[in-house]
């Protein structure tokens, strides 16, 4: 990978004018201490997170990456990433919820929509400027939750045009959030252009039915849902641009939105690999091994607990640095700006799919062994170790990593640039 790495402190035009890093890096772990006290009950009783929602909101996390001078927390993408990651690690679901709530309410920095605005395509605001400040603005204002999801479906939503705007009508069948979510942003598709457009909607809308029919075993507080849409009216002003991969329409630029967002999915799957060593670990300090019993605590002679915990730490750490140097690379594309080339978007986007990889298998591996290290104690419902193996399993199988790993041979044996890809 050959893609320049930022310069030293904030990319260019990034919006950390807040109190700092530190300050919400401890908010977030205060919070998801908290929420770590009845994860359990909690996720067994799986009732829609709107307390959840709540301590976020009271904590002031949910206008973390919202400009200070727009009355948001005034934090960068890294410090983002790195609270979803903190939160993952003690409540998966929360960590998605959070993430996806992230990922939309920066969307409209991304977007460009030629027929409504002039696009403007320098960070930090690559839509029309007074309307992606008009939506953050009132965002902060009425510390909205955020949900949905812009990935492709079919059928997709369709907005039709009218001569007052408008008109939403469709069913979006899986987003994140949606049960507790105070706007939705979603994909639609205008039936006479084919255009993809992300489209906000008020979910106390008349026409808009939030239904609570996603059934899953894992990922239970992530507030999913399916969304029905009936003659919708959509405002102008609703409409934050397109999502077109026309290179005509969408520049580099504008491009990184699709590795910013899967880089809050490759979090969540680290916080929760780390979330459950942590937990095993202090389960196998103040237990007994599961393999020898008569061994003391935390005794170097097990050597299969020993050998599980390296294994699975070199697979977590390693994934971590992967995940820095994508980071690292997506700060240095937004910090290049109106400069970025397809070839570098590229590249950045790889890298990005090879964290999502590692990642991957750090949660799917870390959720499932973990279980072998507790023992049998893993099977007690009480200790719910189960549900970070159920969280971390949900979640991969909507955000496949097989996909991305194709992507990356591609690039590596072809040199064929990835396809722009939301987060489900």
């Amino acid at each position: 990978m050959s893609v320049a790495t930022a310069p030293s402190g904030p990319a260019a035009g990034s919006d950390q004018t807040g109190p700092g890093r530190a300050h919400w890096l401890r908010v977030a772990k205060e919070t998801a201490d908290d929420l770590a006290t009845d994860a359990v009950a909690r996720e067994q009783a799986g009732k829609a997170p709107f307390d959840e929602v709540s301590r976020l909101r009271e904590s002031g996390l949910l206008t973390l990456l919202i400009p200070a001078e727009l009355g948001g927390g005034g934090a960068d993408l890294p410090t983002a990433y790195a609270v979803v990651r903190e939160m993952a690690a003690a409540d998966g679901a929360i960590g998605q919820l959070l993430g996806c709530h992230y990922f939309l309410s920066r969307s409209a920095r991304f977007l460009t929509e030629p027929s409504l605005t002039e696009p403007s395509l320098t960070e930090p605001s690559l839509a029309e400027p007074s309307l992606a400040e008009r939506v953050e603005q009132r965002s902060a204002a009425e510390q909205w939750c955020w949900g949905g999801g812009f990935a492709r479906q079919e059928p997709p939503l369709a907005l039709t045009k009218t001569a007052a705007g408008y008109v939403l009508d469709g069913r979006q069948s899986y987003a994140s959030g949606v049960l507790v979510a105070d706007r939705l942003a979603v994909r639609a598709v205008r039936p006479d252009t084919r255009e993809p457009l992300g489209v906000v909607v008020d979910p106390a809308h008349h026409g808009v039915v939030v239904d609570s029919d996603v059934d899953t075993f894992g990922q239970r507080l992530a507030a999913g849902g399916s969304v029905e849409f009936d003659g919708v009216p959509v405002a102008a002003d609703d409409v934050l641009g397109s999502l077109s991969t026309d290179e005509d329409v969408l520049s580099p630029l504008a491009a990184l939105a699709s590795p910013v967002g899967r880089l809050f999915s490759v979090q969540l799957r680290l916080g929760m690999a780390e979330g459950v060593l942590a937990e095993a670990r202090e389960y196998s300090r103040a237990c007994h091994s599961p393999w020898h019993p008569d061994w003391p605590v935390g005794s170097p002679q097990d050597p299969q607990v020993l050998t599980a915990y390296g294994e699975l730490t070199v697979l977590t750490r390693a994934a971590s640095a992967l995940t820095d140097q994508a980071q690292e690379a997506v700060h240095g594309g937004l910090a290049r700006g109106d400069d970025l080339t397809y070839d570098e978007y590229a590249e950045i986007s790889v890298l990005v799919a090879m964290a999502e990889a590692a990642a991957s298998r750090a949660a799917q591996e870390s959720t499932s062994r973990a279980l072998d290290i507790v023992g049998a104690g893993s099977a007690s419902s009480r200790l719910g170790f189960d549900r970070f193996w159920r969280n971390a399993r949900t979640h991969t199988l909507y955000e496949p990593v097989v996909h991305r790993l194709r992507d990356v041979g591609d690039y590596c044996l072809n040199g064929a640039h990835p396809p722009f890809v939301l987060p489900v």
